[in-house]
């Protein structure tokens, strides 16, 4: 079964690019994502406070590869950011109890904290910017956005296994 784009996409579909750029746009100009750092307490570039959230949200320790898998970027950039992380002690290696020459890496309990505070911040502006639409709308939108990133995810984990660029990794090279 191949999905490919038709020649000519539907109105509605077009519709969505430009009001995803939107947001976006307005996410940058905002500065959301700094405002969040400056309320954790650190001075986290972007990709690193991403990395210290993906582990703070994970329900185990992970190894390098699973974070990037997660963050839908290359093992490298991941490994740049745990080291980075790691000096500053917001994260620690743990011995991989299934792979003696692997490790998994685990926030620390001030990476803990930090990542906490950085995600308390950015739920409570979403919340404030959805705060008067209906729990309908509300549960819409997390069902649905929750679809899209899935289903644009799987799609480019198919393309790049068409392609043999090696999965979900090269999605941001």
């Amino acid at each position: 079964m191949n999905a490919e784009p038709s020649d000519t996409p539907s109105a509605d579909v077009l519709a969505v690019i430009p009001r995803l750029a939107q947001l976006s746009n307005a996410l940058n100009r905002g500065r959301l994502a700094e405002r969040a750092t400056a309320a954790a307490g650190f001075s986290l570039d972007r990709p690193a406070m991403g990395v210290l959230v993906t582990l703070h949200m994970a329900d185990r320790p992970l190894r390098v590869g699973e974070i990037a898998e997660r963050m839908q970027v290359v093992g490298p950039h991941v490994t740049r950011q745990v080291q980075e992380l790691e000096r500053r002690g917001l994260v620690r290696r743990i011995a991989d109890p299934h792979d003696r020459r692997a490790s998994l890496i685990e926030p620390t309990p001030d990476g803990a904290d930090a990542a906490g505070r950085y995600a308390a911040s950015l739920v409570g502006w979403f919340s404030e910017a959805v705060a008067d639409w209906s729990d309908q709308d509300r549960d819409d939108l997390g069902r649905l956005l929750g679809r899209l990133v899935d289903d644009v995810t799987a799609r480019l984990n198919r393309l790049d296994q068409e392609t043999g660029e090696g999965g979900a990794s090269s999605a941001t090279r």
